[in-house]
């Protein structure tokens, strides 16, 4: 099976169940479910908002399974990980594990004088590439393309959007309070907006310019020599608040250093309790969902994870979890990094921001091997 993408990142052998740290006190019916929603996708061939390897025959083989005869209970949910998968210790050894989730903020339909920051749709002339494939730009290879009469070229970066390069192509959804919020619903990938209506809408990734993403939080820490502990997202939003967020002032400069624009889609929000949409195109679930490097990993692996993190307080403890691979990521880059979903509103965002933590990756391969011939 050697030379497929994601077994060079794992070795030849896998562990026994039994030396998974806290494996037998899982929540497995729980897990089960979240992974049957993968399954679903996988069996209706639904589109993926951003397409991951496609899933071995060995793979989809189990989740025919699994909605065929789904478990009733933990030890029977227990019992079919076991029955149908493999771990396997990924490689490195010591993985890293950040954290996401669902901003809950106010917004407008309307540009007013309280809400200046658009969010903006896809753009019809933007080209995403397919995983896998790149356009060479002048720094090196794109992700996405801008369609020209003549062929394609590399799509304007941040500061150029920002700087109305592209303004007869943008069509704004909403309007958010200032930049700084807009700029980290790019960073987070989506957004719960509450209009003053009462109703509310939901942000959904749609595209990117291509460019690579860049942690302005990385940039503090390296050039501004900001305490780590310091540069999570509310110390990011402070100092760039603080700095000034009009053109040329040092906060507005900050956030573009990231290169990468995210664009969005919108929609009523008919069931706040269910989470936002992932790259494999299904909601995802609060401490179930893991967002994974798209060209390693398919959509809908298990993966246990063990680590020491700040999960339910920001006192670290220890964390046995089982979770489902169904988002990616732009900085979700490596075998052994995760990126994972915390919930929607502030709670769940102080949660996420304060997670740069070590982790060990196990990943549940199918025992009759992961093979897609």
């Amino acid at each position: 099976m050697r030379g497929l993408p994601y077994l060079d990142h794992v070795p030849d052998k896998a562990v026994p169940f039994a030396e998974l740290d806290g494996f037998s006190d899982e929540d497995h019916l729980e897990a089960f479910q979240v992974f049957a929603a993968s399954c679903e996708a996988i069996m209706e061939a639904s589109p993926a908002l951003r397409p991951a390897l496609d899933p071995p025959l060995a793979f989809i083989e189990i989740c025919r399974k699994a909605l065929a005869q789904p478990p009733a209970d933990g030890k029977e949910a227990r019992s079919f990980f076991e029955t149908h998968f493999e771990p396997y210790r990924v490689k490195p050894d010591r993985g890293f594990l950040t954290g996401y989730y669902e901003p809950v903020v106010e917004g407008s339909l309307a540009e007013t004088a309280a809400f200046t920051a658009p969010i903006y749709a896809r753009p019809d002339d933007l080209v995403t590439l397919k995983e896998g494939e790149s356009f060479n730009g002048p720094e090196g290879p794109l992700q996405a393309a801008r369609r020209r009469p003549g062929g394609l070229e590399p799509y304007p970066e941040r500061m150029a959007i920002e700087n109305g390069a592209i303004d007869h192509r943008l069509t704004p959804l909403v309007w958010l309070k200032d930049k700084v919020e807009a700029f980290f619903i790019h960073v987070q990938g989506s957004a719960r907006v509450k209009l003053r209506d009462g109703s509310e809408l939901r942000l959904t990734y749609a595209g990117r310019n291509g460019h690579p993403y860049t942690s302005i939080g990385r940039v503090l820490i390296e050039q501004e020599k900001i305490p780590p502990e310091e540069a999570g997202m509310a110390g990011l939003k402070q100092w760039i608040r603080a700095k000034g967020q009009s053109a040329g002032e040092p906060g507005a400069m900050l956030m573009l250093r990231n290169k990468s624009y995210i664009f969005f889609s919108a929609s009523d929000v008919l069931h706040p309790q269910e989470g936002p949409i992932g790259g494999h195109g299904i909601g995802l679930t609060p401490l179930r969902s893991i967002a994974v490097d798209r060209g390693i990993w398919t959509y809908g692996l298990p993966m246990w994870i063990e680590a020491e993190l700040p999960w339910r307080s920001p006192a670290p403890e220890k964390f046995r979890r089982m979770l489902i691979a169904q988002d990616t990521g732009s900085a979700i880059l490596g075998a052994a990094r995760g990126d994972l979903f915390f919930g929607s509103g502030d709670e769940a965002g102080a949660l996420a921001g304060a997670l740069r933590h070590p982790a060990a990756f196990t990943v549940f391969l199918p025992r009759d091997g992961y093979n897609p011939s």
